[in-house]
């Protein structure tokens, strides 16, 4: 089964008013408290980005957060009985909030990339140059909570260290120096010390490639710990999550040439090492 949904630009999740409004009775009680976002994150042993993403109405609060967050703000109640309310309300993209769920603790996940520098990926100058391009145009605040939301995704990769990333980037997308030389060049850094880690893998799609089987577009899959795979790719305004076994297979297929048509490990980063000097 394939279901179709809206979805922002780099798949990250459209605010509701019901998030916003839970999240400002969080942040709201923790104030009370006197405990800055940090204090607060370190007393429920979530991360201060996960804490400013459900301030913010960025993130769908899990029931540990809920159920912690109660302990350290008063135990009123309040904050269990709105959670409640928070699945029947409209907001996050239902394809996309079931995606977020298997994403966050997948044992597999891989991305291929052929618009822009996976969100995973990014550093905060290149995201902010995503978000102040985007149209129609985005206000601070907004820009602040786009990135908030990305920073706390970003913690995956180093937060499961026994999940597989793998990468397939296409080498335009450096070329097209997004942002600027500078930004550039510190993107490729980034990127050079995401692939030390053990976990992930980033393989480049050279310009010149007479056969590449991901020309339909960008595709992302994931591995669940029961052993279930689930894809998902994105448009322009908005995304497929795929579920039935018989599609998921056709991705991964086309996934698995890719990364035979992709450069190997080595090579990509010997290209990305080189094109950063020739900045």
């Amino acid at each position: 089964m394939a279901v179709e949904g809206a979805v922002g630009a780099g798949g990250e999740p459209e605010s509701s008013d019901s998030l916003r409004t839970f999240g400002a009775v969080v942040q709201a009680l923790r104030e009370h408290a006197g405990l800055s976002r940090e204090e607060f994150g370190e007393q429920v042993r979530f991360s201060r980005h996960t804490v400013a993403s459900v301030e913010l109405g960025r993130r769908m609060p899990d029931p540990t957060f809920v159920e912690r967050a109660e302990e350290v703000l008063g135990n009123t109640g309040a904050l269990r009985k709105a959670a409640g309310h928070l699945a029947r309300q409209p907001g996050l993209a239902a394809w996309f909030r079931q995606w977020a769920r298997l994403e966050a603790t997948a044992i597999t996940l891989y991305t291929y990339e052929c618009r822009l520098i996976p969100g995973l990926l990014q550093t905060e100058a290149y995201a902010r140059q995503l978000f102040a391009d985007r149209l129609p145009p985005l206000n601070d605040e907004q820009i602040e909570v786009q990135w908030e939301a990305r920073a706390e995704r970003q913690q995956l990769l180093r937060e499961r260290p026994n999940t597989a990333f793998s990468f397939i980037l296409e080498e335009h997308l450096f070329l097209r120096r997004t942002g600027g030389v500078e930004v550039t060049r510190a993107l490729i850094d980034h990127v050079l010390r995401a692939s030390a880690l053990r976990n992930v893998e980033i393989q480049i799609m050279p310009l010149t490639r007479e056969s590449h089987a991901g020309l339909a577009g960008p595709l992302q899959q994931l591995e669940t710990p029961d052993n279930k795979w689930y894809a998902y790719n994105e448009g322009q305004r908005g995304g497929l999550f795929f579920s039935d076994p018989k599609e998921v297979s056709v991705l991964q297929s086309r996934y698995a040439r890719m990364r035979s048509q992709a450069l190997t490990l080595q090579d990509s980063l010997s290209l990305l090492e080189r094109m950063r000097g020739a900045i």
